[in-house]
This record gives structure tokens, C-alpha cells and sequence, in this order.
């Protein structure tokens, strides 16, 4: 393939510009024809609308689109070798990651294995390049009739089936798929419940929460980290959580400070509490193994996680919502409650397509030990990916 670098460098300036394509003869119309020999005896031709156009050139510089190609072709050379499908397809942005640059905005890199050719005893790889939106250089490398090398070079207009766009999803799913370590922010979203339960310290109340009032929500920002060798579907995932942990009581309870104890007691008397509810932030770091497989498109079509957590209480307070004197009132009282700083427990996940189910359970109490009511946090629902 190196061999073949000098020229397909050269021909790859023309898709560059807004000249027309090299074909086997020229074009029809009052277009230049210019002649190139190359001194290793190839011979390029050039169709050029007009001299301006062949002048537009002097922007480019040879040297450096030549290192650079040789690069991006080495690259999906050997993704195309370690990878089990018949065509791997590599974006590049050289104009980007290089501004200041005269450099092609765009040039992506396909290479496929042709069983047909390989069956044979031939090379068979195919490499094609396409910069910018309209311009394809094809490259084939094999064995011809009488044993001899074969090398063709084919350019022309990108197909209308395999359009940029279509090329550009697929590139990006095979490099999310592929990628040893992915990031993703995602959305948890469900209901707390308590389990274990016994009755306030003092009052024996049984706690009991509202079902659809104690809900629960936490942002993630996770990290996939493979286990093993490409494409394998075991993975590690980590990464910090905010949570925030609703406790609505059911019924005309509240949570009270007393004796340096937290009590369930009865609202006042003559009070109707319409809400009344501890709300709880933290920051959690979960540690989990996840299978995740996917489907012949690259797209994620089942998967399945387990571990553990940890996390740290950031603040909590309660809030009161009644009716008095007509009006409604809301008392928020910011306050430690007797509330376990450091949590613990364990988790787990299960997803099909673009759904994705959750659940955690606190091995630790909601409060400290003898300073509230013994019970401890049950978390699930649904989770919902955001990027």
C-alpha cells in the first residue's frame, strides 16, 4: 500500500478542489488537459475547468497531505485486520485538528475484505478514500489472470447509497463499540421505599411512606471500562452520582427533633399536613461488572450489571405543606436529622434496546443507630440515557 501513496496523494489534491473527476478520457466540454509524469513512471491526468482551478493547488502542501494519509491508511489497515467484519470505516478531521492548516475538512477510510478475491489466493483488500462531500479515490490491490500484481485506482462521485451521513453514523457506532473506555451521562429516575422497619425510638410509630410521593432521582456521569481483549462484553462501570432521596410520610405525620433523637410524631393538633416529606442529597460512587451485548448493528440490544455502592449525605431538611388561616404554608427546615452520613449497598441493572431498569438497596439505616426509626432505603425504576 505504501508503494502506492505518492500517487494517490496527488490524485487526492484534485477532490480537494471543484474540478471535475479524473476519468479514462476527458471530459466533454472546453475543459484543460494536463499531463503529469511521474519519475516512477506513472502517469497522472488532470481535467481542470480552467487554469484557477489547477492554481488553487498552491494551497495544498504535499509533503504534509502525504505523511498524513499514509497515517489515516496505516489506522484502518489495522482495524480492518482486527476487526471480524468485512469493512471498517475511519473518520478523520485533519482541518480541525490541525487549524491553521490548508488541510482537507474531511477524509474517511474504508477498508473491505473481499472473501471472493481472498478465496482465490489474492490480496483482495480494498481501501477507499473520500474527502470532503463529493469526491471518492478507490484503491485495489490483488493478483491478476497471469500472476502478476494488480493495482487499480478508481475516482468518481460518492454513491448516493452510501452517502456521508450514513457513513459518519456507522463510523461513530463501530468507535463507540469499540472503544476500550466510554463515557455516558444518564438519568435514574423511580421510588423509595422503606423495608426492615421498626417503630420510632420513643412514639413506636410505624413509618410509613407514600408510595408515589418518596420518589427518586440521580444524575450519573459513568464510565464503561472494557474487561479483556476487543469486543469483549464484560465491563466495569463507575463514576460519581447525585442523588436526591424523597421520604414522604403517609397520613398526618412529621419528622421532629427531640432529645437529640428524630421521632415520627403527630402533627398539632387542629393541623392537616398535605406534604410532609425529608428530602436527602448525596453523592454516591458505584463499582459494578456489566454484560453488554450488541446487535449485528453495533447498537446495544441486551444488557445486565451488578456491585456495589458507596456515597456521602451533602445536606437533607424537611418540608411541611398545610393549610392555616386560610392560606398555605411551607416550612423548610434544613437540619442533619440524626441521618447516616456514609452509606453503602448494593445494586444492580437490566436493560433491553433503549430501555434500561434499576435498583438499590442501602445495606446501611436511613438514620444513626437508637437516634430514629430503624429502617432501610429500597431505590428503583427506570433509567434514561442523555448523550
Amino acid at each position: 500500500m505504501k508503494r502506492l501513496l505518492s500517487l494517490l496523494a496527488l490524485l487526492l489534491l484534485v477532490g480537494a478542489l471543484p474540478s471535475r473527476l479524473l476519468a479514462a478520457t476527458p471530459p466533454a466540454g472546453p475543459d484543460d488537459t494536463i499531463l503529469v509524469k511521474l519519475p516512477n513512471q506513472a502517469t497522472m491526468t488532470l481535467f481542470v475547468k480552467n487554469k484557477a482551478q489547477l492554481r488553487e493547488l498552491r494551497s495544498y502542501k504535499l509533503d504534509s497531505l502525504l505523511l498524513l494519509l499514509e497515517g489515516y491508511i496505516t489506522q484502518a489497515e489495522a482495524a480492518g485486520k482486527n476487526s471480524k467484519s468485512d469493512k471498517v470505516t475511519l473518520e478523520f478531521y485533519p482541518a480541525k485538528d490541525r487549524p491553521g492548516k490548508q488541510l482537507p475538512e474531511q477524509i474517511r477510510v474504508t477498508v473491505r475484505n473481499d472473501g471472493a478475491t481472498r478465496s482465490a489466493g489474492a490480496k483482495g483488500d480494498k481501501v477507499e478514500v473520500t474527502m470532503g462531500r463529493l469526491f471518492g479515490v478507490k484503491v485495489e490491490e490483488g493478483t491478476g489472470a497471469n500472476g502478476s500484481d494488480r493495482v487499480e485506482v478508481h475516482l468518481g462521485s460518492t454513491p448516493k447509497d452510501d452517502s456521508i451521513n450514513n457513513a459518519r453514523r456507522k463510523a461513530k457506532q463501530e468507535e463507540r463499540a469499540n472503544r476500550a473506555v466510554r463515557s455516558n451521562f444518564n438519568l435514574n429516575l423511580g421510588l423509595n421505599a422503606w423495608v426492615n422497619q421498626a417503630g420510632s425510638t420513643t412514639t413506636d410509630v410505624q413509618p410509613d411512606l407514600r408510595p408515589f410521593g418518596s420518589r427518586y432521582l440521580s444524575l450519573n456521569w459513568h464510565y464503561d471500562i472494557r474487561v479483556g481483549r476487543r469486543g469483549s462484553p464484560l465491563y466495569l462501570v463507575t463514576g460519581p452520582e447525585l442523588a436526591f432521596n424523597n421520604y414522604m410520610l403517609d397520613g398526618n405525620y412529621q419528622f421532629a427533633d427531640a432529645d437529640n433523637r428524630t421521632e415520627i410524631a403527630q402533627a398539632p393538633a387542629g393541623r392537616e399536613l398535605e406534604k410532609s416529606k425529608l428530602a436527602v442529597t448525596t453523592i454516591n460512587l458505584p463499582l459494578m461488572a456489566k454484560l453488554s451485548f450488541q446487535n449485528k448493528k453495533g447498537k446495544d440490544a441486551f444488557r445486565i450489571g451488578a456491585g456495589g455502592f458507596v456515597g456521602y449525605r451533602l445536606g437533607s431538611h424537611t418540608k411541611l405543606k398545610y393549610e392555616q388561616d386560610g392560606r398555605t404554608r411551607k416550612d423548610k427546615d434544613r437540619g442533619g436529622y440524626n441521618l447516616q452520613d456514609f452509606q453503602y449497598g448494593v445494586q444492580g441493572i437490566i436493560g433491553i434496546r433503549g430501555i434500561e431498569l434499576f435498583a438499590k438497596y442501602n445495606l446501611n439505616e436511613v438514620f444513626k443507630d437508637n437516634r430514629g426509626p430503624q429502617a432501610q432505603t429500597l431505590s428503583f425504576g427506570f433509567s434514561s440515557l442523555l448523550n
